[in-house]
């Protein structure tokens, strides 16, 4: 099993933002959009995440004539493990702050 990552509130929510897709692949563009997270922040997150092994990263061909391939992202097994376990932690830090 892969390292777990640094889960800093940034890479909590590029995981979130995969896991409200699973299955599907996502875009880093359409992550950057949901997320608010510029690219120089969200782009090392997923190639972090893509390197411990929590993402798969694939070339996608551009539909449009004379536009470069894109990367597509989707969480591994382990990935969606790790985002799970993070939503729950997300959720229980929710409830204690209202509790406090």
């Amino acid at each position: 099993m892969a390292r777990v990552p640094h889960t800093s509130p940034h890479t909590r929510a590029v995981l979130a933002a995969l896991l409200a897709a699973y299955p599907a692949h996502r875009y880093g563009y359409d992550l950057s959009k949901q997320t608010e997270l510029k690219s120089g922040t969200l782009y090392p997150i997923l190639q972090r995440l893509h390197e411990q092994g929590y993402l798969v990263a694939e070339w996608e061909a551009s539909p449009h004539a004379g536009k470069p391939p894109r990367h597509i992202y989707r969480l591994t097994e382990d990935g969606l493990r790790l985002a799970r376990e993070q939503r729950g932690e997300n959720q229980r830090l929710r409830l204690k702050g209202a509790l406090a």
